[in-house]
């Protein structure tokens, strides 16, 4: 569903995004969703061992099965602070409880931007009560803007359908476009439904959810400390409970992918100088964690990146790349086709034209299929190509 033309909203949230100048400039740098009424949650963090502080947090607070509030901050990550940097989490969360007069345990934080710098503590909890004062029902566009960092554009997906005979509604705001590997959900990924489902479906659906879609993608193969997605159900459609063994659970877990599905291509679209849209799909192989390394072993390769960028149908970098996956081929059996021409095929190149090759490169999406012949088990990583404007965007960061 389109968000350009039309407010989005869900049932029982509310939301607002401000600046407290935490930025250099005046964007908005603060944002809040929160549920009118507690809400079931379940979330995905980053496996890097250097988590962010309030990740610490929720950690523990998610465990409880419910949260009301997420509050992120733009602009300073609160990661590699140490002690510091957890009371000074500790310290906003507090504020906002006083302000929503909710549970601190109910309080779930954020914080994305430059690592290793201590949080403007004073300047986001002067701005919590404007931040509170200024919730309402069509706030999420400013919220999601608020997380928003080297983001060209905005990234928020909405479905709306009939689950259990009652209208559900489910919508996704994220932000991310460097940093972005996988075992992690993506850099901020929010996800608000109306829908009345028990934790342990919510959990599990979610896991799945985000093991197909964010955890299929890569754009620079590094992994952020503060990467980490949140589901929040309120339960205000009043449905039928969804449990895990219900058959009406996989209508709430295809719409769920869905808005995953085009969230996390958004963040691909958007990777930091990013000018192409890459699948990656391999098949035939004997495992399907076989054919994950070797769709990663090729997104992953900077050989391979570069020459996308540069409209280079060098396919003997994506072989190079396949070949250093560390699993075990059956070289004559591997193919390898780029935008529907067979290239490489029986341990060698085939009788492609060229010309039409190139023509290929040149696309904005373009899509890799590499069949290892092996097995019945496939894989498939969204990627980008890498670009003069990724280097300049990282290399002037921090400053």
């Amino acid at each position: 569903m389109s968000t350009k033309t039309k407010k989005i909203s869900v049932p029982g949230f509310l939301a607002n995004g401000i600046s407290v100048g935490i930025k250099p400039s005046d964007e908005k740098d603060l944002g809040l969703i929160f549920s009118t009424t507690p809400a079931k949650v379940a979330a995905v963090f980053t496996k890097n061992s250097f988590k962010a502080a309030p990740l610490i947090i929720n950690t523990e607070r998610v465990k409880r099965g419910i949260a009301q509030a997420i509050i992120t901050n733009s602009g300073c990550a609160n990661a590699a602070t140490g002690k510091e940097g957890y009371k000074d989490a500790l310290s906003v969360s507090a504020e906002l409880t006083n302000q929503l007069n909710i549970k601190e345990e109910l309080i779930l934080l954020s914080s994305t931007g430059v690592i290793g710098k201590r949080l403007p503590v004073k300047k986001i909890n002067s701005g919590i009560g404007k931040l509170v004062k200024g919730l309402n029902e069509l706030g999420i566009e400013d919220a999601q803007r608020a997380m928003m960092t080297t983001d060209k554009f905005p990234k928020i997906a909405i479905r709306k359908g009939t689950v259990g005979a009652k209208d559900i509604t489910i919508c996704g705001i994220a932000k991310g476009a460097g940093m972005i590997e996988p075992n992690m959900a993506t850099l901020l990924t929010y996800v608000m439904t109306d829908a009345l489902i028990d934790n342990k479906a919510l959990n599990t659906v979610f896991h799945q959810a985000i093991d197909s879609t964010f955890n299929c993608i890569s754009v620079d193969g590094c992994m952020s400390t503060n990467d980490m997605a949140i589901i929040l159900a309120n339960g205000l459609a009043n449905n039928n409970p969804l449990e895990r063994a219900q058959a009406r659970l996989q209508r709430f877990r295809d719409m769920l992918c869905d808005v995953l599905q085009e969230l996390c291509q958004a963040v691909v679209r958007d990777g930091e100088g990013a000018t192409k849209f890459i699948t990656i799909s391999v098949e035939g192989a004997k495992s399907r964690s076989d054919a994950r390394r070797a769709a990663y072993a090729v997104a992953n390769s900077n050989l391979v990146k570069t020459a996308f960028f540069g409209h280079d149908p060098n396919w003997g970098r994506i072989i190079a790349a396949l070949g250093s996956a560390g699993i075990p081929l059956e070289k004559e059996k591997v193919t390898l086709s780029m935008g529907g021409i067979l290239v490489f095929s029986q341990d060698g190149p085939t009788n492609f034209n060229a010309s039409k090759l190139k023509d290929i490169f040149q696309k904005d999406k373009i899509e890799v299929r590499i069949s290892l012949g092996g097995g019945d088990k496939s894989y498939y990583v969204y990627t980008s190509d890498l670009s003069h404007d990724y280097i300049k965007i990282n290399a002037e960061y921090s400053t």
